[in-house]
């Protein structure tokens, strides 16, 4: 029987140290600990597939929360039951001990008992986020109706753009000279004489 540890954190920034801690607690071997960095969108994770080809029956795999198995409802889910019923390995969930299916959990009764309260936590770990997003998207949508905007603030322009920008539009000076002197990329300036003729025309239009 081996013992492996999983550690997961959602993006590179973030610090795994904590979870290392924990395996070492545990006395997992240095060879037998796996790390994946992954981001929310790329959630492929090579060093768990790893582990998954190593794990055989018998073996148990060590986890400091049940989140590092997957991102949602479902994916912890089927993680859980491909390990605990296609490969016949167990879980130990540091943070949750009546998750642990290598313990107490040897009768029919007890995996269930398990079983139960992994969905349950699931569940209620996914709709947390779900709330989580809701309330997001409700405060962004009020505090646009309250005109508050978002994004990034748009660098302020030269003092001398609008010189160079009526040059530039009388065929006066090139695009690029035109940059150049303002210290400015060529493309920028493009984009900002375009949004500049945007509201010229507008403003005429309500004249």
């Amino acid at each position: 029987m081996e013992r492996y540890g999983y550690i997961r954190v959602s993006t590179k920034e973030q610090n795994p140290e904590r979870q290392f801690i924990a395996m070492k607690e545990q006395q997992i071997k240095q060879k037998n600990i796996f790390l994946d960095k992954v981001s929310g969108q790329d959630f492929s994770r090579p060093q768990y597939t790893r582990l998954l080809k190593k794990l055989k029956k018998g073996d148990v795999i060590i986890i400091k929360s049940i989140d590092r198995l997957g991102r949602n409802y479902e994916e912890i889910l089927e993680q859980w039951r491909r390990i605990t019923k296609e490969i016949g390995a167990d879980i130990q969930v540091i943070d949750m001990p009546l998750l642990n299916t290598n313990s107490f959990h040897e009768d029919l009764t007890g995996v269930f008992i398990s079983d139960l309260v992994l969905q349950i936590l699931a569940y209620v770990a996914e709709t947390e986020r779900a709330f989580i997003k809701q309330r997001q998207a409700e405060g962004i949508a009020a505090a646009k109706q309250k005109g508050v905007k978002f994004g990034c603030k748009k660098a302020e322009l030269p003092k001398e753009f609008e010189k160079y920008y009526q040059m530039w539009n009388e065929g006066k000076i090139s695009l690029r000279k035109a940059a150049e002197i303002l210290k400015m990329k060529h493309t920028t300036f493009y984009r900002r004489c375009v949004e500049r003729k945007g509201v010229v025309k507008e403003n005429c239009f309500k004249l």
